[in-house]
C-alpha cells in the first residue's frame, strides 16, 4: 500500500498506543487528522509536527468533521478502560465513551466515500474466560475460539465488532479489521508495568500480586506497527489477534525488574479470584501482514525504564532516595 498523500484519521491519539501511530504515520507523507478527548500538549512531540490536532468527545461532539476530512484510512483506538474493580461511575463512562462514541463514529464513517480501511483496537478480553482462566496450561488463542466477554469493556468491544461487521457488509467500499489485543505496557502508560517502574524510580515498595498470573505482554510500540501492517494488508478483514505470542508470567515480571532495580523492595499479596493464562496465536496475523512483533518483553521494560527515568531526570527536582537501576 503506498501511503502517500492518503489521509488518515486517528481517534485516541493521545493514548500510549495511538501516539505512537501518529508518530509512525506522521513520517509516511500522508494528511493525518489526530482526534483525541484530551487536549495535546504543546511539547513538541509527534502531534505538534505537522498534524492536524482536533480536540473532540466522540460520544457527544457534532461529527461533520469527519466527514468532511473524509479519509482514506481510520484507526479508532479512542476507549475508556477501568483498571480495577468496575464501578457504577465506570457503567456510565464506558458505555459513554466505548459504546456510543463507537456507534456514533460508524454513523458518520458510512457517509465518507473514500474510506477504504478502518482498524479497530479491540480486546482480547471478548474470548470466554474459561479458555484461560485457572488453566493448567496455557492455549494460545485462536480468532475463531469461543466468545463470552469478561467484563463491560469486553462486552463494549464485542459489540463496536459486530457494528463493524454489519457495516462493513452493508457499506461494501471499506474493509473493517478488529484486532484483538492483549495486555499492552508501554512508555508513559498506566499499565501496572510502567506503575512498577515509577515507584521502583520513587523508591518506593510494590506490590506484587498473582505471581504466577501468565499474560501475553506486548509493547505498545508493536501494537502500533501492527495495527499500521493491519491497515497495509489487503486481505486483513475482520477478527484478527495481536500479541507478541507468547505467555509470561509475573514472576518474570519482577525478575526483570530485579535486574534493573537491585535494590528493589517487594510486598506480595494474596488476592482472591482467578488466575490468568492467557496468549494469543499469531498465525494468522504473521500470515496477513508478515511480520511479528519484534520487542520481547525485557527489551521493552528496559526502554519504558529508560524513558521514565528521562522523564524524571528533566523534573526540577528530582525524588530523594530514589532506586537507580543497574
Amino acid at each position: 500500500m503506498e501511503w502517500r498523500n492518503n489521509r488518515v484519521l486517528v481517534t485516541g491519539a493521545s493514548g500510549v498506543i495511538g501516539r505512537t501511530v501518529v508518530q509512525r504515520l506522521a513520517g509516511l507523507d500522508v494528511r493525518l487528522l489526530a482526534v483525541d478527548i484530551a487536549p495535546g500538549d504543546a511539547k513538541g512531540d509527534a502531534l505538534n509536527m505537522g498534524v492536524d490536532r482536533l480536540q473532540a468527545d466522540l460520544s457527544r461532539a457534532d461529527l461533520g468533521f469527519i466527514r468532511a476530512f473524509d479519509p482514506h484510512i481510520l484507526f479508532h483506538l479512542a476507549a475508556t478502560f477501568e483498571r480495577t474493580e468496575e464501578t457504577p461511575d465506570f457503567w456510565e463512562s464506558n458505555f459513554a465513551h466505548n459504546l456510543t462514541a463507537s456507534h456514533r463514529l460508524l454513523q458518520a464513517v458510512q457517509d465518507c466515500q473514500s474510506l477504504r480501511a478502518l482498524v479497530f483496537a479491540s480486546s482480547y478480553l471478548i474470548y470466554d474466560p474459561k479458555l484461560y482462566l485457572d488453566v493448567p496450561k496455557v492455549h494460545p488463542l485462536m480468532e475463531s475460539e469461543a466468545i463470552a466477554p469478561r467484563n463491560l469493556v469486553g462486552l463494549a468491544k464485542y459489540f463496536t465488532e459486530r457494528e463493524l461487521d454489519f457495516v462493513g457488509k452493508t457499506a461494501h467500499q471499506f474493509r473493517t479489521i478488529s484486532a484483538r489485543i492483549f495486555r499492552v505496557y508501554g512508555r508513559g502508560s498506566r499499565d501496572v508495568i510502567s506503575r512498577w517502574i515509577r515507584s521502583a524510580l520513587r523508591g518506593e515498595t510494590i506490590e506484587v500480586y498473582n505471581r504466577d498470573g501468565r499474560f501475553d505482554y506486548i509493547y505498545a510500540d508493536d501494537v502500533a506497527e501492527g495495527l499500521i501492517k493491519l491497515a497495509e494488508s489487503p486481505g486483513a478483514q475482520g477478527i484478527v489477534n495481536l500479541g507478541f505470542g507468547t505467555a509470561r508470567s509475573v514472576a518474570d515480571v519482577v525478575e526483570i525488574l530485579r535486574q534493573e532495580f537491585p535494590g528493589l523492595q517487594l510486598r506480595h499479596t494474596s488476592m482472591e479470584g482467578s488466575s490468568e493464562g492467557s496468549c494469543a496465536n499469531m498465525k494468522y496475523f504473521s500470515e496477513l501482514t508478515k511480520w511479528i512483533p519484534p520487542t520481547s518483553l525485557e527489551q521493552g521494560i528496559r526502554q519504558v525504564v529508560a524513558y521514565e527515568m528521562a522523564k524524571q531526570s528533566s523534573r526540577p527536582m528530582a525524588t530523594a532516595g530514589a532506586v537507580q537501576p543497574a
